[in-house]
């Protein structure tokens, strides 16, 4: 139901007609922005339209925090949309006044808007706030009056009028009455679909920024992509939703996903923090590498080393950022004396490249990409058979696999079956024979012939009989 303008009077001062629809840029997809204040269904309503759950919903205002991205589609259009945390000027909080910032940014970006209303409370002191910032965008947009979960309740959008909007939208994001309406209108706001769409195509390097809480990943962020893409706070737990960032570097098409900070699991207590580290770990599941963000004041903590084990284990290449390289003491800041210490306390973690940089001054933040051109060949490095079968021949001729009752097995021939992570599939006589410690041998030979740094390198024994003779007519 979309009640008209026509139905109540409206004050003075009532919001200009939408403008025309504007021209998409060349190959970009159009992107729509959910604003409104704190607790109106806007997270909700993001999770229907992109059919699934990106965005953390919780009855308490102020869950979403930073700006959450994620493509969608409505019948044949697709685009991005992005949930915002609230504008509640009512919270003079440093830290509310950034989610306000985030939200005006968003908003501002965006080539069209839907602006939620909590139908049930009617209308908020707030709302004219937003409203406020709203009448100044050049754009689109739509006003959703939520929570209207039966028709018996639309005349309550009725009341949003009194805001001077030219049409309102009765919807329930929860059930989805009313989102056909107002989605099919928002598509005829949109620009023009563009000729080439953006998409993630197989050059796209997709890095997941990870570590514990206040490491300094959302300062990394906005560094490496040039502004405040992200919240920055010092209370631990800022960064709740992943939230997905693309920009290209020398030519290269990389996907930032900034996360929340993985903590320790008896610490993790709410519910709420809980569906945080899910997400978190969802992060590690959908990228290539693996930015561990780990505070150089503090050094390396186990939780860290669990950290990079999930996405080794992933199969995940992995680098170290170790940030707040600027605050240990001018004597101290010695690389190889601190990887000296990571190593003899973290053995598993001695292949892991590092790069020392400071988020807050920048110092050194460009010396990432070198590290992930690197790392990102090898982790889909292409190995040569003939060479991969002479390591082989090599490795078991210098130290040859231990006897298992009597029988030791015979090794007899290796090819690689996949990369990304590289996996190299060896054909033996009795793959149940070949302990641990010598499949630990192979990999360390393969790794270092193979110069393959931080990344995953995965082994499968596969049995094959010995051939037999062919039998005598």
């Amino acid at each position: 139901m979309r009640p008209s303008k026509e139905d109540v009077c409206a004050p003075d001062g009532a919001v200009a007609a939408d403008p025309a629809p504007p021209a998409a840029a060349p190959g970009r997809l159009p992107v729509v922005a959910i604003v409104g204040r704190p607790n109106v269904g806007k997270s909700l309503l993001f999770n229907r339209l992109v059919h699934t759950r990106r965005a953390i919903v919780d009855s308490r205002p102020g869950v979403t925090r930073d700006r959450n991205v994620a493509a969608a589609r409505w019948g044949e259009r697709a685009f991005l949309l992005v949930d915002t945390g609230g504008f509640d000027e009512g919270d003079t909080s440093p830290l509310a006044a950034s989610v306000r910032a985030q939200s005006a940014l968003a908003a501002a970006e965006a080539d069209a808007v839907i602006a939620v209303f909590d139908g049930r409370e009617g209308v908020n002191p707030i709302d004219r706030d937003v409203m406020a910032q709203l009448r100044r965008l050049r754009k689109p947009v739509l006003y959703a009056v939520n929570k209207l979960d039966t028709g018996a309740l639309d005349d309550a959008a009725a009341e949003f009028f009194a805001l001077g909007l030219p049409e309102v939208y009765a919807i329930s994001a929860a059930h989805g009455r009313g989102v056909e309406e107002l989605m099919d209108r928002l598509l005829e706001q949109l620009p023009a679909a563009p000729e080439a769409r953006e998409s993630r195509g197989a050059d796209t390097v997709t890095l997941a920024i990870v570590g514990r809480p206040n490491v300094g990943k959302s300062s990394l962020l906005n560094r490496i992509v040039g502004y405040e893409r992200t919240i920055v706070d010092a209370t631990p737990g800022t960064t709740r939703d992943a939230v997905d960032t693309p920009f290209r570097h020398e030519g290269q098409a990389y996907v930032l996903v900034d996360t929340a900070g993985i903590r320790r699991r008896p610490r993790v207590h709410e519910l709420l923090e809980r569906a945080s580290v899910v997400r978190a770990l969802r992060a590690i599941e959908r990228a290539e590498v693996a930015i561990l963000v780990i505070d150089a004041t503090e050094g390396v903590t186990d939780q860290d080393a669990r950290i990079a084990g999930y996405a080794w284990d992933r199969g995940r290449a992995l680098l170290f950022a170790i940030n707040k390289w600027d605050a240990v003491a001018p004597a101290q800041r010695k690389p190889a004396r601190f990887l000296d210490s990571v190593h003899r306390n973290y053995p598993t973690l001695a292949d892991v490249p590092a790069v020392f940089l400071s988020a807050h001054t920048g110092a050194h933040v460009a010396d990432l990409f070198p590290s992930l051109r690197t790392l990102v060949a090898a982790h889909r490095r292409q190995l040569r058979t003939v060479r991969l079968n002479e390591v082989l021949e090599a490795a078991t001729r210098a130290q040859a696999p231990a006897s298992v009752k009597g029988k030791r097995p015979r090794f007899y021939y290796a090819t690689q079956t996949a990369s990304a992570p590289p996996t190299i599939t060896i054909f033996t006589s009795a793959p149940q024979l070949v302990q641990a410690a010598y499949e630990r041998y192979l990999v360390n030979a393969f790794r270092a012939a193979f110069d393959l740094h931080g990344t995953p390198l995965r082994l499968r024994l596969r049995a094959r009989e010995r051939p037999r003779a062919p039998r005598s007519a």
